[in-house]
């Protein structure tokens, strides 16, 4: 399904074509991803990229795609070491000083994506020397409105249909009834993903070793 097949698909089930209706379909769609995006993890929209950390320098810049962690690990010597996933208040309480180096065990997210950064993990103990970091993470695609089609138009346009109907028939201040509905087929096609090798979100490093 490809993003006029799904504005249309919208507007048939919804028998609404008023003008203000139709110019916030492309919101519905983008709140409708959001969504999805954050019920559950997608496998095929993970990435794999290398940075480095260095001494003294205890916090490590996020790419500007993420939405969250499979892993982080560092290479010290070759040798990949996979980091614990924490709150900032458990490192800062480990490591009160931020002048404690050493090799880093935990990592947290220290804050959000901001207009002149893409948001930052920070790191305990502070690094002692420089180290090649890799990072495995959920990354947020091209929306369908912007790209026509996506990972979720071609594999998922049940839920992404769904999806995008609770939120239309949300603004149209609909029957309850119809949107308990649609919300119900929304819940039943994102389990129908799990086919699909969907799993919670979540450090799959430290899900695992749970």
């Amino acid at each position: 399904m490809n993003y006029s097949e799904l504005t249309q698909a919208i507007k048939d089930y919804t028998e609404n074509t008023e003008t203000t209706f139709v110019n916030n379909i492309d919101d519905f769609v983008r709140q409708a991803e959001e969504r999805i995006f954050r019920d559950v993890i997608i496998p095929e929209l993970k990435k794999n990229v290398s940075g480095n950390v260095t001494a003294g320098n205890q916090y490590l810049q996020r790419p500007s795609d993420f939405l969250s962690t499979f892993s982080l690990a560092i290479s010290n010597s070759g040798e990949y070491t996979y980091l614990l996933e924490k709150e900032v208040n458990f490192i800062r309480e480990a490591y009160p000083n931020a002048s404690t180096q050493g090799v880093p065990k935990y990592y947290a997210i220290f804050d959000g994506d901001a207009a002149a950064s893409d948001g930052n993990f920070i790191l305990g103990p502070t690094p002692d020397a420089s180290y090649t970091t890799e990072l495995h993470y959920y990354f947020d695609p091209p929306s369908i409105v912007t790209a026509s089609t996506s990972w979720l138009g071609d594999n998922a346009e049940t839920t992404l249909l769904y999806g995008s109907l609770v939120e239309a028939y949300t603004f149209m201040k609909g029957e309850p009834d119809i949107i308990q509905l649609y919300q119900q087929r929304y819940e039943s096609a994102l389990l129908n993903m799990a086919s699909l090798g969907v799993m919670l979100r979540g450090d799959i490093y430290r899900t695992s070793a749970a």
